[in-house]
């Protein structure tokens, strides 16, 4: 019996991971996409030549193919870790510190996401800003941003995933069901907005230095003087430069993200779990 019950963890972990690496894709690629003019907008917004000088409103979607390419692997892996995570840990930990690990595993999957996430970001935001040299393949040019980028992430996810699943849970309870795909991306895009807000001054670094040239002097790719220099040519509008588009694109893009998200996972666990129930009954008679 004991062998069976492991059994069939092993199976769910298995099953969870298949569900979110789908999943994750499907919702990752979507937003990036539909959602990428707004996402060059704010780029050009935040950079330090300004935004008439970058382009303006034109070549909206310069910069869409490493998105494309490198948004639903990203997706997937940080979904892919985040569930699993959670689906090892839950059970072990009491309820009412839920949100502590909802935290703790959505920062530790932003760790893992970045190592495809920074590249693809680099080469996008160089092309939004119309720079036009050639990037090689060098890890420390492609990695440029690596820190600053998981220092927005992580409080970035830190704040929206226990604020989503607070508020999922907090309306399943009120209504006295299981919330609906469009109900989760509702509570999504308020998670995302609230996020979004709070992280810009983070965002603005990761954005300036990934945007900065290759001869730059180090000491002034740091993060705390990329922070003072904002600061000093816009104060707080220096800090918070590009808000309005980043709360739009990652409300909106709440909304897409969680809603596929788990449109896919119940289309997919509604597809198999036929499977899995044959399963479970036949390892309940053997």
């Amino acid at each position: 019996m004991i062998a069976h019950n492991k059994s069939l963890q092993v199976s769910d972990v298995r099953f969870n991971f298949f569900t979110s690496l789908i999943a994750g894709g499907i919702a990752g690629t979507s937003v990036d996409v539909i959602l990428f003019p707004l996402d060059t907008i704010k780029t050009r917004l935040q950079s330090k030549q300004g935004f008439i000088k970058l382009g303006g409103l034109s070549k909206l979607y310069k910069g869409i193919l490493p998105v494309v390419v490198g948004s639903a692997p990203s997706a997937s892996l940080f979904f892919v870790t985040y569930e699993s995570l959670k689906s090892v840990t839950q059970c072990r930990v009491p309820e009412r510190y839920h949100s502590l690990l909802h935290m703790g595993s959505a920062s530790l999957s932003e760790m893992v996401a970045c190592l495809i996430r920074v590249p693809v970001e680099v080469l996008k935001q160089r092309k939004q800003a119309l720079i036009l040299e050639k990037v090689s393949f060098n890890p420390r040019m492609l990695y440029c941003g690596y820190w600053s980028t998981v220092l927005r992430d992580m409080p970035f996810s830190f704040i929206q995933f226990p604020i989503w699943e607070k508020f999922k849970k907090i309306w399943s309870r009120y209504i006295g069901r299981e919330i609906l795909p469009l109900e989760s991306a509702v509570c999504g895009a308020i998670a995302g907005g609230i996020s979004a807000t709070v992280t810009t001054p983070l965002d603005v670094i990761k954005t300036r230095i990934m945007l900065s040239c290759r001869n730059e002097k180090p000491s002034k790719l740091k993060m705390l003087y990329v922070l003072k220099d904002a600061y000093k040519e816009k104060g707080l509008r220096g800090l918070f430069a590009g808000v309005g588009p980043r709360v739009i694109w990652i409300t909106l893009g709440g909304f897409i993200f969680f809603g596929t998200y788990d449109a896919a996972r119940s289309i997919i666990t509604k597809y198999f779990v036929p499977l899995s129930i044959i399963s479970k009954e036949n390892m309940k008679y053997e």
